[in-house]
């Protein structure tokens, strides 16, 4: 859902003849969408970590786990300033296309809460 947003939302800009506006959306979307991506992997590691050691007191996650948790954010940063300083792209725009992750998050919450629930049988 987060592509859809983002694009949607993109296009919208892009036909109000605002086009380094509209690639800045798509861009902050796109590294929006990454951003969910590696947070699913890294949470899908944690878990692996986790239920491997299910008999210990205190499982033990590796240092490279956390290391790619803290990595993410840095590289979403990296991209977001390059993007900004060489491509010349509003950064605003940029901060409005990684906001899709919170606009697709609250489409799904109202989808999940509108939908009828199902009867059993």
């Amino acid at each position: 859902m987060i592509p859809v947003i983002g694009l949607t939302a993109a296009a919208i800009t892009g036909l109000s003849h605002h086009r380094d506006w509209a690639i800045g959306i798509a861009a902050g979307s796109a590294l929006a969408w990454l951003n969910f991506r590696w947070l699913a992997q890294g949470l899908d590691a944690l878990v692996a970590d986790s239920t491997a050691q299910a008999g210990f007191p205190k499982p033990q996650v590796s240092v490279v786990t956390y290391f790619l948790a803290a990595f993410r954010y840095a590289l979403i940063a990296l991209c977001v300033y390059g993007i900004f300083k060489f491509l010349s792209i509003p950064l605003v725009s940029l901060l409005l296309g990684l906001c899709s992750l919170g606009a697709a998050t609250i489409a799904a919450s109202i989808y999940e809460i509108a939908k009828p629930l199902k009867t059993r049988p």
